[in-house]
């Protein structure tokens, strides 16, 4: 059942914290509404739109506190339907083994590696069975990024997240959709230290495409093969000072010894 709105209004400003970044100040709030009982188990939240304007936040800041709170199994999203608050004993949540992983400070190089094994197999599977609609909207998500101006950082991390968020729910595996919901809060994080140049945000938007292309021909080989050539080159822009020992393309593309996923069975 949807929350009571009677309840929602000044309980809902966030304490200004400057020490402490948007997201997790928007997660302490939801927190503190279910503990106080005015979210309870079963309850929907408000739709995203709305709960960010009583919040009065950004919805990349606000979705960022909620996929924390999901990791943490305190909330959870149906598809088609909304958020909705899955379990309200917090104090049980740092028992939690995703609990713990939503608190876990990771280096950024370790983020950007696993993302690497995550996305690549997600495009490969994408390729084999995402629907007309879900190519549409992954082509509607990278036209917002191209638009984005690179001087809005917010505007484009949100656009960008979308468009890689889309790429692996069409791989249609709903655990390796958690798993990479488990890395987003860190990958937003390296981004906003990133700073893309016009060159690079160009540069991105043009290999989503690629992406895009190969997908809609059902080449798998060919997906991964784009989007393996695509985080790379993130890798290289956003690890460039790192101490450890580096991928290369060659270290992860191998046509011949990956899985291949048969679209017959």
């Amino acid at each position: 059942m949807p929350a009571d709105d009677s309840h929602f209004g000044e309980s809902w400003a966030l304490s200004p914290d400057s020490r402490r970044p948007l997201p997790e100040l928007i997660e302490q709030k939801l927190r503190e509404q279910i503990i106080g009982g005015t979210l309870k188990a079963g309850d929907r939240l408000p739709t995203e739109p709305d709960l960010a304007r009583k919040l009065d936040v950004a919805r990349s800041s606000l979705r960022t506190a909620l996929q924390r709170l999901q990791l943490q199994g305190i909330v959870e999203v149906r598809r088609g339907l909304g958020w909705y608050v899955r379990r309200t004993d917090l104090a049980a949540v740092e028992e939690h083994l995703e609990g713990r992983l939503a608190a876990r400070q990771f280096n950024h190089t370790d983020l950007l590696e696993v993302r690497l094994a995550l996305e690549t197999t997600a495009a490969s599977l994408a390729a084999v069975r995402a629907g007309d609609g879900e190519l549409d909207e992954l082509a509607k998500h990278n036209q917002r990024y191209q638009r984005a101006e690179v001087e809005d950082v917010q505007e484009v991390i949100e656009a960008d997240e979308e468009f890689h968020s889309a790429l692996i729910r069409a791989a249609h595996n709903e655990l390796l959709e958690q798993m990479y919901q488990a890395l987003v809060p860190g990958l937003q994080d390296c981004k906003r230290h990133a700073h893309p140049s016009r060159e690079v945000h160009n540069r991105s938007a043009n290999e989503h495409e690629q992406i895009i292309w190969f997908l809609r021909r059902h080449d798998e080989v060919g997906a991964k093969s784009a989007m393996t050539t695509h985080l790379l080159g993130l890798y290289d822009d956003l690890t460039g000072d790192d101490t450890k020992p580096r991928a290369s393309l060659s270290t992860y593309v191998g046509v011949h010894d990956e899985p291949m996923w048969d679209r017959r069975r």
